[in-house]
């Protein structure tokens, strides 16, 4: 027998009802909640967002646009080894909003005079009472004076950190450097002659790199002085550069600048007296002259003789020797003497014409070819460069260059006879070494090698060797034009060197501006016993630096040149 089937039982209305309005609620819920968690998520987003807009590209305290956090202001520079030269960091300011004071100005200004007190108590109360609707009265300031500041509770003074230069090696280097104005613009060095790339956005997360080597910077800077200060000169000017690119690896002048407070050095420190002064380089032009003979097929040989008497008398003019010879002499014994006679003849055999060919083609004749905007112009004869001017530019007298001109005109002597502008920027794929000149042929290159170690081993330049660096180069004095009137009481001292001899791989040139003669130079202010000394001691610093070793075993060959030389005192 089956068993009775449960009756069904249909649901009430109500309950249908009241299902379908919780569920209809429970969407309703639903799709807020979504929305609310989607507006919250989109908040979210654009606050991270502004965030990361304002850390990359916002306002930071107080400057106009553009300051962030990842790509500086302004871009670093750095020297070939990447240790760094310029950058930019957050310094603290101080300023002061004199409509807003509210505090007792005359207290205030009496506290601010002692704190700082580069202005007096009287100035700091008159511009407090000015009106003026904001003033700076620090910049740069010291964490403990920004405390000390902060103490006093003024709303009227504002304390702000803003970007500010900062040259971490100080002077070094710095008429490379340059330094920026107040409103961080280049105005010197290369921080001028690359302002547009250091602040531009597209550039400035790359580091502007330099061919300057801070050690061999350093070892220029102190040696050079050294002498400076030793024989009292009132300046000085150094450069070391590569033969072969061009790359100046050390460039000074003096006396020395803080870029740091480059506004509280004077016009002598900021002056750059190796690329805009120019001055009269004496003896260091007679390699040149030689050259220039032979190449012109006038000196074939280094025993080549010329009368050299006890003074040459010629288009009028009178040429003096410091110490004559009084007899014949080779071309040998014009270098290693430095006799002004000789040369004038084998300038005057050149000719005007050819003359200024030569130093055309080397850069002589225009500002010396720099990346910086401080460049000298050369002083020259002009329309009076005649015969005897021709003698007196021969060894080194009526023509002016900057020191960087000489620099750059021994590394086109010595690296094969190709002239190459000098370069502050490390040569690399980015900048490679332009196409060069030729001015001297190869044979007369290699040959000028021993011509001018013989200076160095027997010659003038005797205290300018650097045992083992095989040194070549030339000594030079020059009078200084005073009142219109060339005088011996005054003199630019110079030495232009190349090492090694044998193989030459870097030029250096040093110049002291109106030396003065000491006891042990026994009264003497010429080259040979100041500014050469300094030299071969630089040398022997810089050149391990720069990986040349010593070696006393090798020499160029001097048998061109030792043939032709009478056993006699070398003089100055």
């Amino acid at each position: 027998m089956n068993a009775p089937s449960p009756a069904l039982v249909a649901p009430r209305p109500e309950r249908l009802r009241l299902v379908g309005q919780r569920r209809q609620l429970l969407a309703v819920m639903h799709q807020r909640l979504m929305f609310g968690m989607l507006v919250y998520a989109g908040i979210v987003a654009i606050i991270a967002l502004r965030i990361l807009y304002l850390a990359a590209f916002g306002d930071h305290a107080g400057r106009k646009e553009e300051l962030t956090a990842y790509v500086p202001e302004r871009g670093d520079i750095v020297d070939r080894n990447g240790d760094p030269l310029a950058r930019t960091i957050d310094a603290w300011t101080i300023a002061v909003h004199p409509n807003k004071v509210i505090g007792d100005k005359l207290a205030l200004a009496r506290h601010l005079a002692e704190l700082m007190p580069e202005y007096s108590e009287e100035q700091y109360f008159a511009l407090l009472k000015s009106g003026k609707p904001f003033f700076y009265l620090r910049r740069r300031a010291s964490p403990a004076l920004v405390e000390a500041v902060n103490a006093m509770g003024e709303p009227g003074l504002a304390i702000q950190r803003e970007p500010d230069r900062l040259y971490p090696q100080t002077s070094l280097a710095a008429h490379v450097i340059g330094y920026t104005d107040i409103d961080g613009h280049g105005v010197a060095g290369m921080e001028r002659a690359f302002d547009q790339y250091l602040a531009s956005p597209a550039t400035r997360g790359q580091p502007l790199t330099l061919s300057i080597d801070s050690r061999v910077q350093q070892a220029l800077e102190h040696e050079l002085l050294e002498a400076m200060t030793h024989f009292s000169a009132i300046g000085a000017a150094g450069v070391v550069m590569d033969v072969h690119t061009g790359e100046v690896l050390a460039m000074t002048s003096l006396p020395q600048l803080n870029p740091n407070a480059a506004g509280q050095g004077s016009d002598e420190a900021r002056f750059n007296r190796a690329t805009l002064g120019v001055y009269e380089l004496g003896s260091t032009f007679k390699p040149f002259t030689v050259a220039m003979a032979m190449d012109s097929g006038i000196i074939k040989s280094f025993g080549k003789v010329y009368n050299c008497p006890q003074e040459l008398h010629v288009y009028g003019h009178v040429v003096h020797d410091t110490h004559p010879f009084g007899r014949v002499c080779s071309v040998a014994e014009i270098m290693k003497e430095s006799s002004n006679i000789g040369t004038a003849q084998i300038a005057d055999q050149v000719g005007a014409n050819r003359q200024k060919a030569f130093l055309g083609k080397m850069g002589f004749l225009a500002p010396v070819q720099i990346e910086l905007k401080e460049r000298g112009r050369t002083l020259t004869p002009g329309s009076r460069w005649g015969p005897f001017e021709t003698m007196t530019v021969g060894f080194g007298h009526g023509i002016a260059v900057t020191p960087l001109h000489l620099a750059t005109g021994y590394a086109t002597l010595f690296n094969g006879g190709v002239y190459h502008p000098a370069t502050l920027l490390k040569v690399g794929r980015d900048h490679p070494v332009p196409r060069g000149v030729r001015v001297f042929t190869e044979d007369t290159s290699y040959k000028m090698r021993a011509l001018i170690r013989l200076v160095v081993t027997q010659g003038t330049g005797r205290k300018a060797d650097a045992p083992g660096y095989r040194v070549g180069g030339k000594t030079g004095t020059a009078e200084k034009l005073l009142n219109g009137h060339y005088t011996s009481s005054a003199v630019v001292t110079s030495f232009a060197g190349v090492f090694p001899m044998d193989e030459p791989r870097y030029v250096m040139v040093m110049m002291l501006d109106d030396p003065k003669a000491t006891a042990e130079t026994y009264g003497f202010h010429t080259a040979a016993w100041n500014i050469g000394p300094a030299f071969g001691v630089a040398v022997s610093r810089i050149a391990p630096l720069l990986g040349v070793h010593p070696d006393k075993s090798r020499e160029p060959d001097m048998s061109q040149v030792l043939p032709f030389v009478h056993d006699d005192k070398a003089k100055d």
